[in-house]
């Protein structure tokens, strides 16, 4: 199978280290009944920037207990997004899977302080 090269948007570096993305830990994983699609609100601790809301679709292969400690990667620094009755303060980061609901975590392979900066 021949490897397709497609045309991506570019970006600068300034524009690119303008966009802030952290490291945290999930202290809480609940069902968001009122989201249109299925998805979990999160609280997620950042260290020194305190605890975030984050509404995320990552139900076909976690489960909230899953996700209790679990350390993820972040953007922290977009406007919050209000969904149903809850807002979303930052967005978690993950690979989507083709032709599925799937969304695998990105995440640091060792352990790494709460809030540091990913550069």
């Amino acid at each position: 199978m021949a490897h397709q090269t497609r045309t991506e948007q570019q970006t600068t570096a300034d524009d690119f280290f303008r966009t802030e993305i952290r490291t945290g830990r999930i202290e809480r994983a609940e069902v968001f009944a009122k989201a249109r699609k299925p998805a979990y609100k999160l609280w997620i601790d950042f260290g020194d920037l305190g605890v975030k809301r984050s509404s995320a679709q990552i139900t076909a292969r976690y489960t909230p207990d899953d996700l209790i400690g679990r350390t993820v990667v972040a953007v922290t620094n977009f406007p919050p997004r209000q969904i149903a009755d809850f807002m979303s303060e930052v967005l978690v980061l993950g690979v989507p899977i083709d032709g599925t609901d799937d969304v695998v975590l990105l995440a640091p392979d060792a352990d790494v302080p709460l809030g540091a900066r990913i550069s």
